[in-house]
């Protein structure tokens, strides 16, 4: 036995309903009763909650991977900034033209470099990754100072 109901629906939503159960072939009020069903069902919240926080789980490690690879990145930029900023003596004025010449080909090289490793799909966190996973320490090897 079913009761008979009978309510209003924003033109939208009516032009919605209509358009997705002639799309599917279904009666409209299969589609309505399907969405109350699911709605209402007492477990409904339960899965969407459930849903959601795998999804924010699913995130949460997504950022967190990100932060190591933007902190691996920029500890990588300023180790190398210092370190070029230490061992490179100034240019003399006189041998500009040629040092900046000599820069933009190495550059150019550094590109391309760069293009391969990437094309290669070994990323630097994964090398930091796998260099930095913790050895077996001998018995006899002194441990950290």
């Amino acid at each position: 036995m079913r009761t008979k109901h009978t309510f209003r629906l924003p033109p939208d939503l009516a032009r919605q309903l209509a358009d997705y159960a002639g799309r599917k072939k279904l009666h409209q009020a299969f589609i309505v009763e399907t969405a109350l069903t699911s709605f209402l069902s007492p477990d409904n919240s339960e899965r969407m909650e459930a849903a959601l926080g795998k999804r924010l789980d699913r995130l949460t490690r997504q950022v967190e991977r990100l932060e190591r690879h933007v902190t691996i990145s920029n500890e990588a930029m300023a180790l190398f900034v210092r370190f070029w900023l230490t061992a490179t003596p100034p240019v003399p004025d006189a041998a500009l033209p040629a040092a900046q010449a000599k820069g933009r080909e190495r550059y150019e090289r550094f590109v391309e470099a760069l293009g391969r490793r990437l094309a290669k799909g070994q990323s630097l966190a994964q090398e930091i990754s796998i260099d930095t996973e913790p050895q077996v320490r001998q018995s006899n090897e002194p441990g950290p100072a």
